[in-house]
């Protein structure tokens, strides 16, 4: 995850009634949708005789979380490999599996490997970092799979925390429905972050290597403020201001409150492929995303954020007050703002061409 207000953004672990572990099925269902688009990516792009001489297959999951959807993430590209290997005839040949579960060193990681599948065919390992930098040597992965973390940002823009920027986001959570100025500065950090990824996974991966990330976003032309996962955040936003206008939290904390994250369109990640110039896009497909309903919004919602609420307010927030709020506003609103809200994923799966 990423720093948001200085501080580093977790969802919250272990396995309690408002634990990720329990409240991730968004993730989840993206990840079950792409399962067979991974299939076919592999088949037709897994070269195989370029990993001949390496007995193990190296994959890399940035941003796992604390399970489960990491582990069913990697199952199935696990599959798919050993189905590639089986339909070229080289069954005796397939090689051992080691997986590496990336997030940054405040994840629950205590939680992931008590949860790990005891039936399991590849080896596990923690690493801890961010993503937008090196994490493995040079050449050392087979495959990369992200899911629902690229959206995350390094941090938040800087101007958008000034308040004497053009781009200071007072009484606002996040950028969608912004000044243009707002809109600008987190469009430049994504690029700036997009960048770093590429440049730091190009020097990981081997040549041939390949990589996969599902990311919630937006259709190309659509503006910030339709996508569905940025009207959610504005839901919330509006929840954090009608508290502080009741004196519950502070108003100035509220304004000091950005989420760095960013929706991006395929056209924006297409163009961030071609700068780097160190990938082929395969494939980008949109994958619709189910809209789900309000308890589970809210839920899903407390799951990933409630953390860095609580970090951000401190002992002045009650979650639960707000997360109620924020369920009768879902409850009230939810089919005449999401009704025409774009709920989709990108399943974007590249290969790594050339080298450095």
């Amino acid at each position: 995850m990423a720093a948001a207000g200085g501080k580093t953004w977790t969802v919250n672990g272990g396995s309690g009634v408002f634990s990720y572990s329990k409240n991730s099925n968004f993730q989840r269902n993206a990840i079950d949708a792409a399962k067979e688009l991974i299939n076919k990516a592999i088949s037709e792009n897994l070269d195989i005789n370029i990993f001949s001489s390496s007995n193990t297959f190296k994959v890399a999951d940035l941003g796992c979380a604390a399970g489960p959807n990491t582990f069913l993430a990697v199952q199935n590209i696990i599959d798919a490999v050993e189905t590639k290997y089986q339909s070229q005839g080289n069954t005796s040949q397939v090689p051992e599996f080691q997986v590496f579960f990336n997030d940054h060193a405040g994840n629950d990681f205590n939680h992931l490997f008590i949860s790990l599948p005891p039936e399991r065919r590849y080896f596990a390992t923690g690493v801890p970092g961010f993503f937008h930098n090196r994490l493995f040597p040079r050449a050392s992965l087979h495959f990369v799979h992200s899911s629902y973390s690229v959206h995350i940002l390094s941090r938040v823009p800087k101007e958008v925390e000034d308040k004497n920027s053009p781009a200071w986001n007072k009484g606002r959570i996040q950028y969608s429905n912004s000044t243009v100025e707002v809109v600008e500065a987190y469009q430049a950090q994504y690029a700036k972050d997009m960048e770093s990824f590429l440049k730091a996974r190009a020097e990981e991966i081997v040549s041939g290597g390949l990589m996969a990330f599902i990311v919630p976003g937006r259709p190309d032309g659509s503006s910030h403020s339709e996508a569905f996962v940025n009207k959610a955040s504005e839901l919330l936003g509006s929840c954090l201001m009608d508290m502080a206008n009741k004196g519950k939290i502070s108003s100035e904390k509220v304004d000091s409150l950005n989420f760095p994250t960013y929706f991006a369109s395929p056209q924006e990640v297409e163009a961030a492929v071609k700068r780097n110039g160190c990938f082929r896009i395969e494939m980008m497909e949109i994958v619709p995303q189910e809209m789900p309903q309000p308890k589970a919004l809210c839920s899903t919602m407390r799951a990933g954020m409630g953390t860095i609420l609580k970090q951000h307010f401190e002992e002045e927030i009650d979650l639960d007050e707000l997360f109620d709020l924020l369920h009768k506003k879902f409850e009230e609103k939810f089919f005449s703002v999401f009704g025409s809200g774009n709920a989709i994923n990108l399943f974007v799966f590249l290969k790594r061409v050339g080298t450095e």
